[in-house]
């Protein structure tokens, strides 16, 4: 990182194309770039090799943010709130272990942190959380076409169904935290 203010967090919930339009609007989020994360497979991964679920890769976003702004954990109750983290492997229709919910921490500070989220929003859910917790190995940036997906395709039928009804959810339960 260039700037010493600004901070890296990296976590999935589904589809990347939904969490990157999510985190595009939160105030403090200075950058979001779409990409794969948590795999087993050496060198990196293709977004067909990925949905075909046999790299271990799970899809991701990665946020640089501004802590002055907007802290580590409001950004994970934001990440938490906006996909459905009791759901194994799945994401809607969209099923497969890169569909997996997960947060990647940089450091120790962010581990304790997101433990804490955790067990701040368990109580909102009926079913247990599932989100895995693991710390971050290699990201790696998505192809071109992924970035800024939702802006750039929002009349497309994924885009219109899926994710403008994750930002109505987003904009009811965070409008304080939005640009």
């Amino acid at each position: 990182m260039t700037d010493k203010n600004l901070q890296l967090a990296t976590f999935g919930g589904g589809c990347f194309w939904c969490t990157e339009a999510v985190f595009q609007e939160v105030k403090g989020v200075e950058k979001v770039v779409s990409g794969y994360s948590g795999g087993t497979v050496p060198g990196k991964p293709t977004y067909r090799e990925v949905c075909s679920g046999l790299t271990g890769h799970a899809e991701v976003i990665q946020v640089t943010f501004n802590p002055n702004v907007i802290s580590f954990k409001e950004i994970l109750i934001i990440f938490m709130t906006t996909h459905d983290p009791t759901t194994l492997n799945r994401q809607g229709g969209d099923t497969g272990t890169q569909y997996r919910s997960v947060i990647y921490y940089h450091s120790s500070t962010q581990k304790e942190v997101a433990e804490q989220v955790l067990k701040e929003v368990a109580s909102y859910y009926e079913d247990k959380i599932v989100t895995e917790i693991s710390q971050l190995d290699v990201f790696y940036e998505a192809e071109d076409y992924h970035q800024d997906y939702y802006k750039n395709n929002k009349e497309q039928g994924y885009c219109s169904f899926v994710i403008t009804p994750k930002l109505a959810k987003l904009r009811k339960l965070h409008a304080n935290k939005l640009k």
